[in-house]
């Protein structure tokens, strides 16, 4: 499992013109292929009247699977450049269609690959990519007394406090990054001169908000 990486925030679309041609940028996070082929299916029924409705999806941890279709625009005016999008920004298990209802002024290639690049990068950019990061979940038990201590030192430092658990002692769910997991125990352990038990949880994906350059 990749211990970061980038994909979409959540599913989304946004329209531009571009010289009288409305495309419209459909994304959403796909994890394998048959959901993007289901995604992509659902925007074709969806906009059966369009002119085009062209694809691309990037799927897995390496990028092994990805699909570019330029649905009857001239080859590698559509489907392709928005792939190089969804490559450039570094997304993975994503999925993009973009609508395009003619508006009656042809393109051209040069204009065509320029128009699906944008249609493409502009609904990513507005829709929003997160970061995900695989976090291990660490469980700190320890006396009430020790409360007041751990809890400011937690939400002073870079880790993620999740919740307490307060029953006959109290317990904090940390989130701590994979590669930081001994050092976060070294840390509590020598704040709380080795007064708390310290065990892992489960491992998952956190995920927060990216800046698109």
């Amino acid at each position: 499992m990749l211990e970061n990486y980038l994909t979409i925030k959540e599913a989304g679309s946004h329209e531009i013109v571009i010289q009288k041609s409305r495309f419209i940028g459909y994304v959403k996070r796909t994890e394998t292929e048959e959901e993007a082929q289901e995604f992509i299916q659902n925007i074709k029924k969806k906009h059966k009247d369009a002119t085009h409705n062209c694809s691309a999806y990037m799927i897995g941890e390496q990028n092994l699977i990805q699909k570019a279709q330029d649905d009857g625009e001239p080859s590698g005016t559509a489907g392709i450049p928005m792939l190089e999008v969804l490559k450039k920004m570094d997304l993975k298990d994503t999925a993009v269609v973009v609508t395009r209802y003619f508006g009656g002024i042809k393109l051209g290639a040069g204009g065509l690959i320029r128009a699906y690049s944008s249609a493409t990068s502009e609904a990513i950019k507005h829709i929003g990519v997160v970061e995900r990061s695989l976090m291990q979940e660490v469980l700190i038990e320890a006396d009430y007394g020790l409360i007041g201590k751990l809890e400011n030192e937690l939400r002073g430092s870079s880790y993620m406090l999740d919740n307490i658990d307060y029953l006959d002692k109290v317990t904090f769910h940390v989130f701590v990054p994979i590669a930081e997991r001994d050092s976060f125990k070294s840390w509590i352990i020598d704040l709380t001169s080795d007064q708390v038990n310290v065990k892992p949880g489960e491992e998952k994906y956190v995920e927060k908000d990216y800046v698109v350059k």
